[in-house]
């Protein structure tokens, strides 16, 4: 197995090296599509082993390489406005094939529709305090089934479908990792309260808007598009594009009893690279030099750390959990270089929030999802690292943090000559919250240090090597920060409850 381990780290931390050299390179400059081919060009390179169904792995590659040739066909750039959208043309389009080429599965999501109707009482309970800030930050388009994040009430009405338990997952996969359409919940309930509704008529908006997404998800996708304001491309287009290109990789992967769960799942977590990560607002935001330095130390360190622990992986997802793990040991571990921790900006993050709230009422639905993000990070991070400084006491010698078992190597975060010497980017002698401030503009937008493509790239050749198990979404305790540090929210959770 350990072949397999060192294809899934190669696979994914060229995956990364492809996003940071780009923007190193570029940040700065105008964006255009086809500085986006680096990551094309090694996603390409992707191939399953004798393990894994090749049908998974073309779902991941056929979808990069439709989602760049399609763009790049469309248009030249994307505004930063727009570009957050592109990793969500592609599940509305897989929901559709997988109902026109199976009957059985359009007719549960038809029942779960019905049950959306019924759910009134469920749906305004959770549209209200998502508005009113009740779970504190939340992703409301998470992973996960955190409080607050739609796949959280998706999952509590489709548990009252009498359908076959396969669709139920699938169902609640295509709001996960499968982005079906940009909508959140709660985004409709606010904004019709905030313009003279009463709570009634917003909660039936709410629920007609929420059926809309599954009923008719490609058109839902491109009004709530229209009503975003979107003007990059053509997003009707790319949506009959990308059917046109991907309907046999899917069929395939019907036909491979690939779960319809992964299915929805891996064509739309691997595109986000093309026009998102690799964008203008990625080239704008890294412009600042400590900015880039901190996401690449993070990909040095995950890059040592995974080659070093390459001889005793035991399981494929040993490989993922010290990729996400080092990273978090990482960021935790710059922001302490500041005299930071975690604890410190969990709670300077969740007042901020409720602050934000009273401030911005139809504030977007995903607003504050990458806060969570980042606080989750570097929570996970502080564990790890307080484990270490307890151990290592007041001896000399290097902090090495464990992950799993697995060192981590924090020695590329010494060897960067921008993070260790913040002095050279302010006022040299007073040179202490340099850092942490240009942690505080990733915690707007972490994904190259959580890392989405790393993450994509692993979690697709696990889905290849347990096609008919659902990966998503996480059907795990997320060890939330807020609330684990701040917020009382477990009770509200769902993840041991997931279908």
């Amino acid at each position: 197995m350990v072949e397999l381990y060192e294809k899934m780290v190669q696979e994914a931390m060229m995956a990364q090296k492809a996003d940071v050299e780009t923007v190193k390179n570029k940040r700065g400059t105008p964006f255009h599509i086809k500085d986006t081919k680096a990551y094309l060009d090694v996603v390409q390179k992707m191939e399953a082993t004798a393990e894994q169904s090749e049908s998974v792995i073309n779902l991941h590659v056929n979808s990069v390489k439709a989602h760049y040739n399609i763009l790049n066909s469309l248009t030249d750039t994307i505004r930063p406005e727009d570009d957050p959208f592109v990793e969500h043309y592609q599940t509305p389009v897989v929901l559709e094939i997988l109902c026109d080429e199976d009957p059985e599965f359009e007719g549960s999501l038809s029942k779960f529709i019905e049950a959306i109707g019924k759910a009134e009482a469920l749906i305004g309970k959770e549209v209200v305090r998502r508005y009113g800030g009740f779970y504190g930050p939340t992703c409301v388009v998470d992973f996960a089934l955190m409080p607050g994040s739609t796949s959280n009430t998706i999952n509590r009405i489709v548990k009252t479908v009498n359908i076959p338990l396969k669709h139920k997952q699938a169902i609640l996969s295509a709001k996960s990792w499968g982005m079906n359409t940009s909508y959140g919940i709660g985004e409709v309930f606010a904004n019709e309260v905030e313009n003279g509704a009463t709570v009634a008529q917003a909660v039936e908006k709410e629920i007609a808007e929420i059926k809309h997404i599954y009923q008719e998800p490609v058109e839902a996708q491109a009004e709530l598009m229209d009503a975003a304001g979107h003007t990059s491309f053509d997003v009707r287009k790319y949506m009959a594009q990308y059917r046109d290109k991907m309907e046999s990789t899917v069929v395939a992967a019907m036909d491979d009893d690939v779960h319809y769960g992964n299915i929805l799942t891996v064509p739309a977590y691997c595109v986000g690279d093309i026009s998102h990560h690799i964008a203008q607002s990625t080239f704008n935001m890294c412009k600042d030099d400590v900015t880039m330095a901190i996401i690449e130390a993070t990909t040095d360190v995950m890059d040592s750390t995974l080659k070093q622990a390459l001889p005793d992986f035991k399981s494929e997802y040993e490989v993922l959990s010290l990729a996400t793990g080092s990273s978090a040991c990482a960021v935790e571990y710059i922001l302490e270089l500041d005299g930071f921790n975690a604890p410190t900006v969990v709670d300077l993050l969740t007042k901020r929030f409720h602050n934000y709230v009273q401030l911005n009422p139809t504030r977007g639905a995903a607003a504050e999802l990458h806060n969570s993000d980042f606080m989750d990070m570097i929570y996970r991070g502080w564990g790890h690292l307080d484990q270490a400084r307890k151990a290592l006491n007041g001896s000399s010698g290097t902090l090495t943090p464990k992950v799993a078992g697995f060192k981590v190597d924090l020695e590329p975060v010494h060897q960067n000559e921008v993070i260790m010497n913040p002095q050279r980017y302010t006022y040299p002698a007073c040179a202490i919250t340099v850092r942490f401030s240009s942690l505080m503009r990733l915690a707007d937008y972490p994904c190259l240090l959580t890392s989405e493509p790393v993450t994509a790239t692993l979690m697709t050749n696990i889905i290849a090597l347990h096609k008919e198990s659902p990966a998503s979404p996480a059907r795990t305790c997320k060890n939330c920060a807020a609330a684990s540090l701040v917020d009382f929210r477990h009770n509200h959770c769902q993840w041991k409850e997931a279908v």
